[in-house]
């Protein structure tokens, strides 16, 4: 998928630069946000424009930009590539270029960066393993900011660890989050996930799942999880806009439950499956 959206203009991915003295570049001081689509159709578009006005407010970064115009942005980016399957749309934002200095003032133009590509999904029908480890990164994960560094070095750490797919985060002996997911454990037959903080990044997958268990008459529960709660779960999921919802059934080269994909997930997914096919 060849074409991009920069600064108001749609041109070849071979073309979009911006300017060294970015500020995203410089200082990370910049927004994103993905969106997946689903059958060539944005998914859960206005929750998803409303979390990135939040990042965007998070940061004082103002920008001209309301739901219809991302909707007409949006959809002519998928137009243009010839979308019609699974894909996801990735939104960035920075401060925009200006000489290098920690102050920032009004008046900078911001950078408007979009493009899509397929959707490669990983198949979790069968479990993925995770890791537990001190969440190292900084008090406002609501923030979807580019600065993604210390959530590249837990990935990563998992990966190199044990093959692992994600780090499950904690501070202070509760979970916070994956390291690009949301958490949620099954324990004693009741669904749990932590609550939205300034800890964790409210997901829109995360509040769809919550919202498709309360529809069904099952409790979900949105209250702190300590670790060794964690670690004694029957199940635990990750959940993102890309991932869908994951079971995880190895936690630290240990089986989760009986090491496979539980009941409440197979009924919970299948929820999460209709939901998609149908909206």
């Amino acid at each position: 998928m060849s074409t991009v959206y920069l600064n108001g203009r749609f041109i070849p991915l071979e073309q979009a630069t911006v300017s060294v003295l970015d500020r995203g570049f410089n200082f990370a001081d910049g927004v994103y946000e993905i969106i997946p689509v689903f059958l060539g159709k944005l998914f859960r578009l206005p929750e998803h424009l409303k979390r990135l006005d939040n990042s965007l407010s998070g940061i004082s970064l103002s920008l001209d930009y309301d739901g219809r115009k991302w909707r007409s942005v949006l959809d002519e980016l998928l137009n243009l590539n010839r979308v019609s399957g699974d894909s996801t749309v990735y939104i960035q934002v920075t401060r925009g270029a200006a000489e290098r200095n920690h102050f920032y003032q009004s008046g900078y133009t911001p950078t408007v960066f979009a493009m899509c590509k397929p959707l490669s999904g990983l198949d979790v029908s069968m479990g993925i393993s995770a890791i537990l480890h001190e969440d190292i990164r900084w008090e406002y994960c609501n923030i979807k900011s580019v600065a993604l560094l210390p959530n590249v070095l837990l990935k990563q750490y998992a990966r190199d660890k044990d093959g692992s797919h994600e780090a499950i985060l904690s501070r202070d002996g509760y979970v916070t989050e994956g390291a690009s997911s949301n958490v949620f454990i099954v324990l004693d037959n009741t669904v749990r996930t932590p609550p939205k903080s300034n800890r964790l990044l409210p997901g829109i997958t995360r509040d769809l799942v919550v919202e498709l268990i309360g529809k069904s008459g099952g409790p979900c529960l949105e209250v702190p999880v300590a670790e060794k709660e964690l670690l004694q779960a029957d199940e635990i999921w990750i959940t993102s806009s890309t991932l869908g919802i994951a079971p995880v059934v190895r936690l630290d080269g240990r089986p989760v439950g009986d090491g496979k994909p539980g009941p409440v997930w197979r009924d919970t997914n299948d929820r999460y499956q209709a939901f998609k096919t149908n909206n």
